[in-house]
């Protein structure tokens, strides 16, 4: 049989994901290279009872069909917790429930974009929304990263000449590089967009997650009616229920809301329900708190140990939240390389190849400090460590 499929199929870059939960899986593996939230931290307990209380009260209800746009009592919550941190006029009209913050991105890019149509992204950029967005057969334009976020004569260079249909940036602890935008830069941002067509889209999956505890104003603060924001609960609750929102401008909204429509009616319910039950059974604010001292202990060991074990020329991101961090090779390693030699030590992490829509990443590996414990990665790290002595 030959199956006929779309032509967009071919300009989809070849994901890397597959081959990593491959060598992730192999037993004795020290991984990392995923994305995961640290599993200890997830309130199993508390999200049973909830799941209790959902079904004893409201069972019928949270097992039917809803609306597309999400349970509105769980709406309101998003919109109040914005509103209480941010200073920002949200309302749950705002507010639309989707599949995790990832069907955000495949969503928006479907109604916004037409093929040759010019995105925005930042350089490093998200493998999820590069991945996303490519079904869309858009031309991508990198902005190069800083310490302090895009570099901004490159992305007022890209939204003058190139006029995107939007500028795609995660202003909180960045994936892959765990950089966090100065506050300048995101009032610069907001600034050179005004007067533009061109919408920011900003991931803020792991706003919540500084190790400092303050939140960052968000660059929709500054820009409010060309700013979307898409926010997540994966990683500060539980990845597995896939409850994430978008916040947006009426408009936007509007389209929106057909497309998901048509895409899968609506996001779970029963797993909203259960996350409203549990957000107002519990603090919050408490969790979060814990959740973020632990990444913070973990991201510490793990910098630490790279500066005092790895070869000369190897630096890294110190990130202040988040997940991850990128490190720099020495000069003459590939990422590739390290990547191979690393599952043959039992230690897998993520070269930074995927995440350059314009071609780089060669010298440059991603690495997740949530997801095991402190003895995991002081043993990774002393792995990856013999690798690096190896390849230099």
């Amino acid at each position: 049989m030959n199956y006929r499929f779309a032509a967009r199929m071919k300009r989809v870059p070849e994901s890397f994901l597959g081959e990593l939960f491959r060598v992730s899986a192999v037993p004795g593996v020290i991984s990392f290279a995923g994305g995961l939230p640290a599993s200890d931290c997830i309130d199993v307990e508390g999200i049973a009872e909830a799941a209790r209380q959902v079904f004893a009260e409201e069972g019928r209800t949270a097992l039917q069909y809803s609306t597309t746009d999400g349970y509105l009592p769980l709406r309101k919550f998003i919109a109040d917790r914005y509103r209480r941190r941010f200073g920002l006029p949200a309302t749950a009209d705002e507010i639309q429930i989707v599949n995790g913050s990832q069907q955000s991105l495949d969503l928006v890019a479907k109604i916004f974009l037409d093929p040759g149509d010019a995105v925005g992204m930042e350089r490093p950029g998200y493998l999820g929304a590069i991945e996303a967005f490519s079904f869309y057969e858009p031309v991508f334009h990198a902005v190069p990263l800083e310490a302090d976020g895009p570099d901004l004569a490159t992305f007022e260079s890209v939204i003058r000449d190139h006029a995107p249909r939007f500028f795609y940036g995660i202003p909180n602890s960045q994936n892959p590089s765990g950089t966090t935008y100065s506050d300048r830069k995101r009032r610069a941002i907001a600034e050179i967009l005004e007067e533009t067509e061109t919408i920011f889209y900003e991931d803020d999956a792991f706003g919540e997650l500084f190790f400092d505890g303050k939140p960052r104003m968000p660059v929709k603060r500054y820009l409010p009616e060309q700013t979307l924001i898409s926010g997540s609960f994966s990683k500060i609750i539980a990845p597995g229920m896939r409850v994430g929102w978008i916040y947006a401008p009426a408009p936007i909204l509007r389209e929106f809301n057909v497309a998901k429509q048509a895409a899968d009616l609506h996001s779970n319910f029963l797993c909203q329900m259960i996350l409203d039950r549990y957000l107002r059974t519990h603090d919050l604010d408490a969790h979060v708190r814990r959740v973020a001292a632990v990444y913070g202990e973990h991201c510490r060991l793990m910098c630490d140990l790279l500066d005092d074990l790895m070869p000369a020329g190897m630096t890294h991101t110190t990130p202040e939240g988040g997940m991850f961090l990128t490190a720099t090779l020495p000069r003459g390693v590939s990422s590739m390389d390290v990547f191979h030699e690393g599952v043959r030590e039992g230690v897998a992490v993520l070269p930074g190849v995927p995440f350059y829509v314009d071609g780089g990443g060669k010298e440059t590996i991603r690495l997740n400090f949530s997801a095991v414990g402190k003895d995991e990665i002081v043993e990774g790290m002393h792995r990856l460590a013999r690798v690096m002595h190896r390849l230099t």
